[in-house]
């Protein structure tokens, strides 16, 4: 692997001005590596979180809790910025006025089924990133070695994809690959989007994270209104959450980059305008009709 060619992901990733560098290596690569019970650090790596979330991650867990998806975001999460345009990532939460996961146990992890990818990738990270001049993603592993962690000394070697088999990430990686693909989409793009509009990040969260309110949505009156979506699946929609969420990231890029994914109603847009003037008529007090713009921008795929 030509490690210069991986260099931007380093310099892009959660690992970015940390003193501890990581490695890159390919999926191939050896990893002598061992985490369990009897390991004198158990759990020190959940006593000072730094982990972030993928939509899947928050799905599993709101899940594996039985909350609503708003509820767990105000309890387990802290919002983060992923690039300088304001993209919104969100973070576990640890405990109050602490540093460690609301999840460790002295057994372990309370919810170690369901972890969150990170967790289960740990030492290794996955690093992804696509050029603005090329179409394809760009994937790399990355070893960080922190002196506490003393699974480094285990005797047990494996490859990197067995790890990844072992830990059961294959599956977390294919239900947050199509987001992974929009957040390096919006990063790489840059400046041929333009600037992010604040109402384009609120529905960036709302169908990455909070998937209850992002269904809620999905069934408004002005959604249906503006968008044809069959009663099949509609109903699958309201059913079922990994359904909900593949349908939100193609959701995104269509009113995100206008690929299109869903039909409009004829003339929907222009309904919802001359409704707004209407409304902006009988009220004309700015925070109506910045309200209903607002409302505009999130069906009309601009930022």
């Amino acid at each position: 692997m030509n490690e210069n060619e991986f260099k931007d992901l380093i310099d892009d990733s959660p690992f970015a001005g940390s003193p501890v560098k990581p490695i890159m290596l390919a999926e191939d690569a050896s990893l002598q590596f061992r985490c369990h019970r009897n390991v004198k650090c158990w759990n020190a790596c959940c006593s000072n979180i730094d982990i972030p979330l993928t939509p899947y991650d928050v799905l599993r867990l709101k899940k594996r809790l039985d909350m609503s998806s708003g509820d767990f975001l105000k309890q387990y999460s802290i919002p983060f910025e992923m690039d300088k345009e304001g993209m919104p990532g969100i973070k576990l939460n640890p405990v109050e006025g602490g540093t460690a996961c609301q999840f460790m146990t002295p057994e372990g992890c309370g919810v170690y089924e369901d972890r969150p990818t990170a967790c289960r990738y740990y030492p290794v990270a996955l690093l992804t990133m696509r050029r603005s001049d090329e179409y394809v993603d760009r994937s790399a592993y990355a070893l960080v070695r922190e002196s506490h962690c003393l699974g480094h000394f285990e005797d047990k070697t494996q490859t990197i994809e067995q790890y990844r088999a072992e830990q059961g990430v294959v599956e977390y990686d294919e239900k947050a690959h199509a987001w992974r693909q929009l957040v390096v989409k919006r990063k790489s793009a840059g400046p041929t989007i333009g600037k992010p509009s604040p109402v384009s990040n609120q529905l960036f969260f709302m169908a990455s994270y909070d998937m209850d309110r992002f269904r809620a949505f999905v069934m408004s009156p002005s959604f249906n209104d503006t968008y044809d979506i069959p009663v099949e699946i509609m109903a699958a929609l309201i059913a079922d959450d990994e359904v909900l969420l593949d349908f939100g990231m193609n959701f995104l890029r269509h009113a995100l980059f206008g690929e299109e994914f869903v039909k409009q109603h004829p003339g929907a847009y222009e309904k919802r305008v001359a409704r707004r003037r209407a409304l902006a008529e009988q009220n004309p007090e700015a925070e109506i009709e910045q309200k209903m713009a607002n409302e505009d921008d999130k069906y009309s795929g601009e930022h």
